[in-house]
């Protein structure tokens, strides 16, 4: 709380602010940022993994193997979060499981379990987008506005 705002409580309030930051149990910032760490960092060594195999074995290049293994990786996200796996990751690495793209997979198939006893229209596919929607959402919009972006300075530019 700023200094401000701690003037103009009351001095219970302030007594109280006070006892609060003191009771408040602190978090291990530093060894939650390591475990994120590490936690994104083995799926993106599995998700190299699995790349690499795309292209040793199905002959795809560099650039033609980003799409199969993304699927991949969230058709592998969305299996542990069937069974509960998925959950225990996150719950160790944090936001190392969330910022890959298995987070998105997890997000996707979380609203789907959730709502499934609402039926499969009203429950898994009216609720299925509600937390990632907003990515697909800006992602679209981003790819359309860059598009749009290159389109004028190609025709302007001549690049």
């Amino acid at each position: 709380m700023s200094n401000n705002k701690k003037k103009q409580l009351t001095p219970v309030q302030q007594e109280y602010q006070d006892l609060e930051k003191q009771k408040e149990t602190k978090r291990p910032v530093v060894k939650n940022c390591i475990k994120a760490f590490f936690t994104g960092g083995v799926i993106c060594l599995i998700g190299q993994a699995i790349q690499l195999f795309y292209i040793y074995y199905f002959d795809f290049t560099d650039q033609t193997a980003g799409n199969p293994t993304v699927g991949t990786m969230i058709f592998i996200a969305m299996l542990l979060t069937g069974f509960g796996v998925y959950d225990r990751i996150a719950q160790f690495g944090g936001a190392g499981s969330a910022v890959p793209v298995t987070g998105f997979g997890n997000a996707v198939i979380s609203a789907c379990i959730e709502h499934r006893t609402e039926g499969f229209v009203l429950g898994v596919g009216g609720n299925m987008f509600k937390l990632a929607g907003s990515v697909i959402l800006f992602g679209t919009f981003s790819a359309f506005v860059i598009a749009t972006i290159k389109t004028i300075l190609i025709q302007w530019g001549g690049l």
